[in-house]
């Protein structure tokens, strides 16, 4: 089993609900943004990032701040990304991820929720913490 580092940031709690659907998938905790240093990537196998989002469908400045810094470190590791969004149709999520492969980020999936995570997504997430453990 591989070590999955889950790193999110929330600003209502949903994508803190997602995180920890994932972490629990794979076996491990979710950690807040604020907490995860872009130094620790070398310690993991593989990865899950959430951030909901925010104004004109865009990550939040300080968790993209960090994101930023992880990307070069990732290598072919499996990176999972997943978000809430209010309103829209949750571009931000295929912007994300178009970007993250553009500089080679290995996304081997996503996961969105309107609000609050229904069961459905719930499910999905954990499924996707128990693959990238796998």
């Amino acid at each position: 089993m591989g070590k999955v580092a889950v790193v999110y940031w929330s600003q209502t709690g949903n994508t803190e609900a997602m995180a920890n659907a994932v972490a629990e998938g794979a076996g491990t905790e979710a950690v807040e943004v604020s907490a995860f240093s872009p130094e620790g990537v070398a310690d993991y196998d593989a990865f899950a990032f959430g951030c909901p989002a925010m104004g004109s469908e865009e990550l939040d400045p300080d968790f993209e701040e960090v994101w930023d810094a992880c990307v070069p470190a990732l290598g072919e590791k499996p990176v999972a990304l997943f978000g809430s969004y209010d309103w829209g149709t949750g571009e931000w999520m295929e912007t994300w991820k178009a970007a993250a492969e553009d500089s080679g980020v290995n996304v081997v999936g996503t996961v969105i929720a309107n609000l609050e995570p229904d069961d459905e997504a719930l499910e999905q997430l954990k499924a996707l913490g128990a693959r990238l453990s796998a």
